[in-house]
């Protein structure tokens, strides 16, 4: 029997799904940034004006949705109140090198909520269509209490906490395919039983101080589409069998390209569409609601690395259309 959600519309728990895709996006999730600076801040509008060109915006089955910040009562259930604080102030910039990695600023911290916001947005219309995707997230490196690799906020631990508030789920799963391990959000739900993290990830790569998820899979450098495909499926099979996920968050991180910069694994762009495919499949497969985030990707050639990244949505999209 479908029950109402927080949104007003029911969920149906004998899996039916939608045929439109919502996908969320700002623009505001680029902001000016150092010309030099390791992490592709300008990745976020390439990606959005890569998936112009395919057509995305001229589909009927296609729902693009602008997200609102993610508001205080959403963030403190991720994240400690002293935290938030030195956020939101910045009080974390004392030193030049910040423990994310990123200048401070106003406007950082803007973009960051809108970040947030659009992966909360996604797993809102995932619950309601079945699937739903943001051009941005995946920062599974920052903890409940510090910054970390890139990250100032956990949108993934944000969004679990979020799904197990507000639609009462027991059940939560987090696919994590970052060619980094997710180590903030396996610490934040160390303790939570009703979150399972799943992390592929490469053995020697940041943070090189792991923690452990509910189920690791370290890869070693150099794993190639046909064998991080093989070790995907061992993992996520038996976890989607015996967890029985309510619903899944899926980081689907572009860093395991063969060309990423900082990635070591060998994925071709086509491995990245056979994963994303594979995952998203399962999911709808067995009427579970999931919700897709991009990740990392850290190659300088943008267009490049957009067409990377698209990879999740055209996959989506060839679901959506079956």
């Amino acid at each position: 029997m479908p029950r109402p959600s927080p949104g007003g519309f029911s969920i149906d728990p004998s899996g039916g799904h939608s045929s439109v895709l919502p996908i969320v996006h700002h623009p505001g999730y680029s902001i000016e940034w150092p010309e030099r600076h390791p992490f592709p801040m300008a990745k976020f509008r390439v990606l959005r004006r890569r998936l112009s060109t395919l057509a995305f915006d001229d589909r009927d089955d296609v729902c693009w949705i602008t997200p609102a910040p993610a508001t205080s009562q959403a963030l403190l259930r991720g994240h400690t109140a002293d935290y938030l604080q030195r956020f939101y102030l910045g009080e974390m910039a004392t030193t030049r090198r910040t423990p994310s990695g990123f200048p401070w600023s106003p406007a950082l911290v803007d973009r960051t909520l809108l970040e947030v916001g659009g992966t909360l947005a996604a797993v809102d219309s995932a619950m309601e269509t079945g699937l739903a995707l943001n051009t941005a997230g995946g920062t599974h490196h920052a903890y409940a209490d510090r910054a970390s690799g890139y990250c100032l906020l956990n949108d993934l631990a944000v969004a679990a906490h979020h799904l197990l508030a507000e639609y009462r789920l027991e059940r939560v799963l987090i696919v994590d395919c970052d060619v980094h391990q997710g180590d903030g959000t396996a610490w934040i739900f160390r303790d939570e039983p009703r979150v399972f993290t799943l992390s592929l990830h490469g053995e020697a790569n940041f943070p090189f101080e792991k923690r452990q998820s509910d189920r690791d899979v370290a890869l070693p450098r150099g794993t190639g589409d046909d064998a991080y495909l093989a070790r995907l499926e061992a993992a996520l099979d038996p976890i989607l069998n015996d967890f029985q996920p309510q619903f899944v968050l899926f980081d689907a991180g572009a860093d395991v390209h063969a060309d990423d910069r900082l990635g070591h694994l060998a994925l071709s762009d086509h491995g990245l569409y056979r994963r994303d495919h594979r995952v998203l499949a399962d999911c709808r497969r067995r009427g579970i609601p999931v919700a897709g985030v991009i990740g990392g990707g850290y190659d300088r050639d943008l267009e490049a690395l957009a067409e990377r990244h698209a990879q999740l949505f055209l996959a989506a999209l060839a679901l959506t259309s079956e």
